[in-house]
């Protein structure tokens, strides 16, 4: 090969190369003009970042082009786990994975937003800025999102190279996160209008509406009711119990009566492995025996992981 064959050859697969770059940003830019309404809808009902559900689409599907995006409309890599709809299977850490098939890809962006939405292991999530993508990309890494160590990286580059934290400005009020725990005032009304002995040595938080507290070392159940001024049988009966059980650190006791449902923007629950009705009750600051009788369900039943649980 003479020297201007060789020049011809090096200048062709830069071309190629090149060519190529552009295809695949091409292809980048046309999917996200074309989900992109959706993915601001979703982060307005949701409240997911746009920046994020339009870079883990694009991630996902191959930019709408893979197997799973063109023959089940599943534009976000999620398998079946609890799943009652239709079913594709494919290869991916293992042979032969079932993953959710959709109706339309509108569809599935939905269900992606449901599906981060309602799961516990997501719920820190919510805490964080709409704004921070950096902080939502390593949180759905440390979630268990993806395999992949780069996950968050690829994420990350995405939202940066195409801009798409620009699309993160919500046009409406944000729901509120899905497992807030919010500081309150000190002076606090019961149900006859008593000011409770208030503590000044601890903070008050409330989940749902409803005052508690995070249990420290050594607390229990009678140091806790004789500190705000409660029968211990009254604390007990707050959180759902006929007796008193060994108090672990950080647990949440409430000193006041839960709701009787969950707030407007959390209709419901996606069950986690080891979970319970009481330990919802607790997490969501909710009667016990309401979410039995919402969910139709008797206090024996086991919850198995990817039931949904009814919180309203």
């Amino acid at each position: 090969m003479n020297f201007f064959n060789k020049i011809l050859v090096v200048f062709t697969g830069i071309t190629i190369i090149s060519t190529t770059l552009l295809a695949q940003k091409d292809a980048t830019e046309a999917y996200i003009l074309t989900y992109k309404n959706i993915a601001i809808r979703q982060m307005n009902s949701f409240g997911i970042p746009a920046s994020i559900i339009l870079a883990q689409g694009s991630l996902e599907s191959g930019n709408g082009t893979s197997t799973l995006a063109k023959k089940a409309n599943n534009h976000f890599g999620i398998k079946c786990h609890d799943w009652k709809g239709g079913a594709i299977y494919h290869d991916d850490d293992k042979e032969n994975e079932c993953f959710r098939k959709y109706n339309s890809p509108e569809e599935s962006y939905n269900d992606h937003s449901e599906f981060i939405r309602y799961r516990g292991r997501y719920s820190n999530l919510f805490n964080l800025d709409i704004k921070d993508y950096k902080g939502w990309a390593h949180g759905l890494k440390a979630a268990g999102y993806a395999t992949n160590p780069r996950y968050a990286q690829l994420l990350i580059n995405i939202i940066e190279k195409y801009s798409l934290f620009k699309y993160d400005n919500p046009t409406q009020e944000l729901p509120s996160p899905p497992n807030e725990v919010t500081a309150i005032s000190e002076l606090i009304l019961d149900k006859n209008n008593v000011l409770y002995s208030i503590s000044l040595t601890r903070p008050l938080y409330k989940k749902n509406g409803v005052a508690c507290i995070i249990a420290s070392k050594g607390d229990t159940y009678s140091s806790i009711a004789k500190e705000f001024g409660l029968f211990r049988r009254e604390l007990l009966k707050f959180n759902d119990l006929s007796k008193s059980t060994p108090l672990e650190e950080q647990t949440i006791v409430y000193i006041e009566r839960k709701k009787a449902q969950g707030t407007k923007e959390l209709p419901k629950h996606i069950a986690e492995k080891g979970e319970t009705i009481y330990s919802i009750s607790q997490k969501y600051g909710i009667r016990q025996s309401k979410l039995l009788k919402l969910n139709k369900i008797n206090k024996r039943d086991k919850v198995t992981e990817g039931d949904v649980i009814k919180l309203r």
